[in-house]
């Protein structure tokens, strides 16, 4: 466990470099707080007992762990990449968190490791994860690079992972659902030839966690409060069982410039919950006619 000391998390430690002498100051139950809800001691648990871990052994790590059931559906879906294609995964993002470390074990399975993620930076904190991902915060000292790092990951030899919607879903219109897509998938795709594979992800974070989200966006705090409560929604995960529902892969040369890259990136949205919808069209239509 000493070798890996520092990979753990220590909020006392993260406080204290962050405000210094005044850390002293921050109220004991405020820190407990923190440390529950950011479950640190379980995540010390998890990192010490997979140590060096990295890439698809800590994503089945991860998945252990949390106890989880897979349903996939439509995995004959996935195409074969021995023709030397490369392809972009695009999914809904209800999570924030398990469906990230699910879509990476299913696929890096698929195509032997072979994969990387789009993801905000602060999954660089993960080490198990880290050598997978390239992250996608466009401020501070990274945002010089980001465009190299994106070009980088599409005109590499690694399936592109992708979350379009930027956030994790929230309560839109009543309904969980994602933002509107942005449309670089789009772009970067037919820019290099890749073709896109729709996927639904089931599942949602409880009504607490949406809550908060509205909250934040009607206070109009730069803090996101939603995303520190992802670890703790992470672990209410755990025993869960999830349905991944894999789309038929679609060709770069289908988006042309009959719609904008940001229309078609609106499409393929559409195209991912279409899925959840038509699986559960014929159990509708079996309910009406008894």
């Amino acid at each position: 466990m000493s070798e890996h000391n520092d990979q753990l998390i220590d909020i006392d430690s993260v406080l204290e470099s962050k405000l210094g002498r005044r850390a002293h100051y921050v109220p004991r139950p405020l820190t407990a707080w923190l440390k529950r809800i950011i479950h640190q001691d379980d995540l010390n648990e998890f990192i010490s007992r997979t140590g060096d871990l990295e890439g698809l052994p800590w994503l089945d790590a991860a998945v252990d762990r949390l106890h989880l059931t897979l349903q996939i559906e439509g995995l004959d879906r996935l195409p074969d990449d021995s023709d030397g294609r490369r392809f972009t995964f695009v999914s809904n993002h209800p999570l924030g968190g398990p469906d990230g470390i699910v879509l990476g074990k299913i696929l890096g399975h698929r195509y032997g490791g072979r994969i990387c993620y789009l993801v905000n930076d602060l999954l660089m904190n993960l080490h198990g994860l880290a050598p997978l991902c390239v992250p996608i915060n466009k401020t501070g000292r990274q945002g010089k690079d980001f465009p190299r790092l994106v070009e980088g990951a599409f005109h590499s030899d690694r399936h592109v992972i992708m979350f379009p919607a930027g956030i994790c879903s929230r309560r839109i219109d009543g309904m969980i659902q994602d933002l509107p897509w942005k449309k670089a998938f789009i772009t970067k795709s037919v820019e290099t030839g890749r073709w896109i594979v729709p996927i639904h992800f089931s599942g949602r974070n409880s009504d607490r966690f949406y809550r908060w989200a509205s909250f934040g966006k009607r206070l109009g705090l730069k803090f996101n409060i939603a995303m520190l409560l992802l670890v703790d929604e992470m672990f209410r995960h755990e025993g869960d069982t999830f349905t991944i529902r894999i789309g038929q892969p679609i060709p770069p040369t289908r988006f042309d410039r009959s719609h904008t890259a940001y229309e078609w990136a609106q499409g393929v949205r559409q195209a991912v919950y279409n899925l959840a919808r038509e699986a559960e069209a014929p159990a509708t239509g079996a309910n009406a006619q008894n």
